[in-house]
């Protein structure tokens, strides 16, 4: 206990700090130029010529596609070329992405733009930058900052981009994601120069990130993301065909719920570090079901859509940031840069499967059959979670189920 005490007071040195802070901005701008396109990109797509329901997702979630296939292989040739060079051009594959689909007319061009998008796949690349970059202890911080600038991008990107969206375009958030890629490329000239190369590990670590207890947090991991992008397929529709609210309004009903969502995450953080590592899942699961459901069967007025939205944030923030810090204390030394890697997969995957869950069940035209979907997804998730136990710390197994 005490060795890990200090391991959390260590001080960064000037370099980390400089490190750090650059690859978190980085991949915040990055994603930026992905989560922004969430909310509005459904509606887009389904005013260009050949669009489908099926298709309408499919733009959505694409991206999640290439991702997740890519992530781990990027990861391996950085290790063997160098991290600077395979980030490079994963940055311009995700330019080349973004200006594609924004110059395409059609719903099959915008989907070979999104799946272009995904194939500059280095969020586990930066990861492990920053192991190179960093000492062991100051590692758990070191990933805390990486994952709070994602959070914190995907919470600005929801207000800003159907803000954008209506002043200029939807379009002009792929031009803006373009140029984002470059602004992030050329961050990396301001990183330290005595980054360390990487450190060669044994073979088996790959196989040990597929260790059951790290398993069951990629399956939790990819439900969650499965949720997010088959929501947001249906919800741009729901707030302009049932309740009439344009583009130029919607940022306030996102902006609300973020706001609201508050009073839910933040005592089950508490509480989680509290040590109620185990029922504060079960809350947070919990929450996304009655969010979904709220959707599906009360979105008849913004105020209930703001509640139920609300509902909903205040489950999936906890888990967006509670689910990789539980991957950080179980995934211990050499396999963690690993584990973060098909932990990284799966979350993509899941953005994929989303997208098609989410254009299946919009073909009738009633945004709510996603949302009872979604609704029902999350209720046997949560069936799954108490049937087997929430994931355990190996470092803090006693034997005993921890999900109860």
């Amino acid at each position: 206990m005490k060795e890990d005490a200090n391991r959390l007071l260590a001080a960064m040195l000037p370099d980390e700090r400089r490190a750090v802070g650059i690859v978190a901005l980085i991949a915040m701008i990055r994603m930026f130029g992905l989560f922004a396109l969430l909310p509005v990109l459904s509606v887009f797509a389904g005013e260009l010529e050949g669009a489908t329901p099926l298709l309408i997702g499919l733009a959505v979630g694409a991206y999640g596609l290439t991702q997740a296939a890519l992530q781990i292989p990027l990861a391996v040739l950085s290790h063997r070329y160098g991290r600077i060079p395979v980030i490079l051009v994963g940055l311009a594959v995700f330019a080349a992405g973004s200006i594609l689909a924004a110059q395409s007319e059609t719903i099959h061009g915008v989907i070979a733009g999104r799946l272009l998008q995904g194939a500059g796949a280095v969020s586990a690349t930066l990861a492990a930058l920053l192991t190179d970059a960093t000492r062991e202890q100051v590692r758990t911080r070191t990933m805390a900052i990486f994952g709070i600038g994602v959070g914190l991008s995907f919470l600005l990107a929801l207000v800003a981009g159907p803000v954008i969206a209506a002043a200029t375009s939807v379009r002009s958030l792929f031009w803006l994601a373009a140029a984002l890629a470059g602004v992030a490329a050329l961050l990396l000239l301001a990183l330290p120069r005595d980054i360390p190369r990487p450190v060669k590990h044994r073979a088996g670590g790959i196989r040990a990130a597929f260790r059951g207890d790290l398993l069951r947090l990629d399956a939790y991991v990819f439900l969650l993301h499965t949720l997010l992008t088959a929501s947001f397929v249906a919800l741009p529709f729901l707030l302009r065909n049932e309740l009439q609210l344009v583009m130029t309004g919607q940022w306030k009903v996102y902006v609300l719920a973020l706001l609201v969502s508050l009073v839910g995450t933040v005592p089950l953080i508490v509480a989680d570090e509290r040590g109620g590592k185990g029922w504060t899942l079960t809350v947070a699961i919990a929450l996304l079901i009655a969010g979904e459901l709220a959707l599906a069967l009360a979105g008849f007025s913004a105020t209930t859509v703001v509640v139920a939205l609300a509902i909903f944030f205040a489950g999936f923030n906890f888990l967006e940031a509670g689910l990789p810090a539980r991957l950080s204390l179980a995934a211990e030394g050499e396999i963690r840069g690993a584990s973060f890697g098909v932990f990284s997969s799966s979350q993509f995957l899941g953005a994929f499967a989303g997208g098609l869950l989410g254009g299946r069940f919009l073909a009738g035209g009633q945004p709510g059959t996603v949302f009872l979907a979604c609704g029902l997804l999350s209720a046997l998730w949560l069936l799954l979670h108490r049937g087997f136990g929430s994931p355990q710390n190996r470092d803090k197994s006693t034997g005993n189920r921890a999900g109860n």
